[in-house]
C-alpha cells in the first residue's frame, strides 16, 4: 500500500487537551502534516479538547474534516461548527462503523477510556479480518508506553499471538507514523478466525 492509496485518515483522541502543551502541539501538528499529504481527516466531530485542536489544524491548513458524532453528544457545546461535513449517528456503535467506512486508517492520539476503547475495536476489526486498514499509535512523549508494554505482557502470557502484535504501527513524530501507515500491512487473517486463535 502506497501514501496513495490512503485518502482519509480516522483520528481518535482525547475531548481533552492534557496536561502538558506537547499533546496540542502533535495534535497541531499532525494535522498539517495530514494535509501536506493531501489527507482527509475523519474524527469524531468536537470541538473540545484534542479533537477540537486538530480538526482546526487541518481547516486552518486548507483540508478536508469529516466528523462523525452520535447524536446524544451534537450539542452545541461539543459540535464543531466550523466542520462542513458531520454525520450524525444514532448511537457510539453506530458512529465507529461509520468511521470505518469513511476512513483508509486509523490513528489514536492521546487520550481517555474513549479513545483506547476505539483503538482497540479497530485492532480486533483487524485481527479478526473484518478490515485491513492500518493502524498507527501517535505516541506522543511516550503516552501509550505502558499500553504498549501491556500488549507485549499479554503476548508473553498466551492470550495474543505474536503475530498480531504487527496489527499496528507505533511513532512518537506524526509525519513518521504517517509515512508507517502508507506502507503498513496488517497480517492476513481469514475473514473470521476462530476463537481458539483470536
Amino acid at each position: 500500500m502506497n501514501v496513495t492509496a490512503i485518502k482519509q485518515v480516522c483520528v481518535f483522541c482525547g475531548s481533552k487537551t492534557g496536561t502538558r502543551p506537547v499533546y496540542r502541539e502533535a495534535a497541531e501538528s499532525l494535522g498539517r502534516a495530514m494535509v501536506a499529504r493531501e489527507l482527509g481527516l475523519v474524527y469524531g466531530g468536537g470541538s473540545v479538547g484534542l479533537m477540537g485542536v486538530l480538526a482546526d489544524a487541518v481547516l486552518g491548513a486548507g483540508g478536508s474534516v469529516v466528523g462523525v458524532i452520535p447524536e446524544r453528544l451534537a450539542t452545541t457545546e461539543l459540535l464543531h461548527a466550523g466542520v462542513r461535513t458531520m454525520h450524525v449517528t444514532t448511537s457510539m456503535h453506530a458512529r465507529k462503523s461509520r468511521m470505518d467506512e469513511l476512513a483508509d486508517a486509523f490513528i489514536a492520539m492521546p487520550g481517555g477510556f474513549g479513545t483506547f476503547e476505539e483503538l482497540l475495536e479497530m485492532i480486533t476489526w483487524s485481527q479478526l479480518g473484518i478490515h485491513r486498514k492500518p493502524v498507527g499509535l501517535l505516541n506522543v512523549a511516550g503516552y501509550f508506553d505502558r499500553l504498549i508494554q501491556f500488549f507485549d505482557h499479554a503476548i508473553a502470557e498466551g492470550f495474543i499471538r505474536p503475530k498480531h502484535r504487527q496489527l499496528f504501527v507505533i511513532a512518537s513524530d506524526p509525519a513518521e507514523l504517517l509515512d508507517l501507515l502508507a506502507r503498513h500491512r496488517p497480517p492476513v487473517e481469514p475473514k473470521f478466525v476462530s476463537l481458539a486463535e483470536s
